[in-house]
């Protein structure tokens, strides 16, 4: 989730690091573990998928209390580089959910699945994965933020290109489920950072937590609605998102490479286009398709942590480049 870009890029915070080496150590650890329990107990998690929706609008509203006016005013200090990293962003990642399903020869239904992930705007944890990487968080802070407020009209029509021939893709549909889960509580979230400050300061730090708690319980309930599933479905799944996320990391750092961007600046659009808001993509696959369809975004959002903070340990290691 996007994160207050000034606290992050003070040096003089050595807190906050370690505070963010231990969430990329944990995040990944609480998430399997909530996949590893819905798929023991499918029926202890599966009735609490009416839930899925009202979880993700809480992800979404701790998002917004994260924001600040600095995060919007970067878009317009450096319109070419986020443009640069939200066109990159939703054109590889859907590409790419599009090719692999195309070329495993998935079943639709899992198909809609890892395209509907690629389709979904920028992850919630990029943002410590830029920083950890030393790369540039006021970008990518930029990037997730405007990626995830145009999601509403982007997401449905890019999954309706790309997914209409496998399966039936009620477009409208997803436009208003978007509205409801996404952007009204991104919007809250934002308004209460402006009007409440000082009660909102107070429980900042607690949010990246609150989140990972609620991400995994949102797996826990996916991996219960497709557990019997799994066993036969899991290996080619597995495959299709370690394929479309290290595409996704690939990419976005040449994609800043390319568009002539700094070293930090490519750090960042490679966390930016390659971890996703699974949860979303989840919550879409569940109301839309089926559990099924859903299963790519849980393991994706299980692997997409592990490989986000290896990568972000190996960034940090290696001197930039202009």
């Amino acid at each position: 989730m996007p994160t207050d870009s000034t606290s992050l890029e003070n040096p003089a915070l050595a807190a906050e690091a370690k505070v963010a080496r231990l969430a990329v150590t944990v995040f990944p650890l609480l998430v399997l573990a909530a996949g590893i329990a819905g798929f023991v107990a499918p029926g202890v998690f599966k009735p609490l998928a009416p839930s899925v929706p009202y979880l993700l609008g809480v992800i979404m509203f701790c998002m917004g209390l994260t924001l600040t006016p600095p995060d919007f005013a970067s878009v317009a200090r450096r319109p070419w580089a986020v443009l640069l990293g939200i066109v990159a962003h939703y054109v590889i990642m859907p590409g790419a959910g599009w090719a692999i399903a195309v070329l495993l020869h998935l079943p639709p239904e899992l198909a809609v699945g890892v395209i509907l992930v690629g389709c979904a705007p920028s992850g919630t944890a990029s943002n410590v994965m830029a920083f950890l990487a030393k790369g540039d968080v006021a970008l990518s802070v930029a990037v997730a933020s405007v990626s995830t407020l145009i999601a509403p009209l982007v997401t449905p029509a890019l999954t309706l290109l790309l997914a209409g021939s496998f399966l039936h893709i009620d477009a409208g549909g997803m436009v208003l489920d978007i509205l409801k889960t996404v952007l009204l509580p991104v919007v809250a979230g934002l308004l209460a950072r402006l009007f409440l400050r000082n009660a909102v300061a107070r429980i900042l730090p607690a949010l990246p937590w609150a989140s990972a708690v609620v991400i995994s319980l949102i797996v826990a309930v996916v991996v219960a609605g497709s557990a019997s599933q799994l066993v036969a479905a899991g290996g080619i799944v597995f495959l299709a998102v370690v394929l479309h996320n290290g595409f996704g990391l690939g990419l976005g750092y040449l994609a800043g490479k390319v568009g002539r961007l700094d070293g930090r600046a490519r750090r960042a659009l490679a966390f930016e286009v390659g971890m996703q808001n699974s949860g979303l993509a989840a919550t879409l696959a569940n109301a839309h398709f089926s559990p099924l369809a859903a299963l790519p975004s849980a393991v994706f959002s299980v692997w997409h942590n592990i490989s986000g903070a290896v990568v972000a340990a190996w960034l940090a290691r290696k001197p930039l480049q202009d």
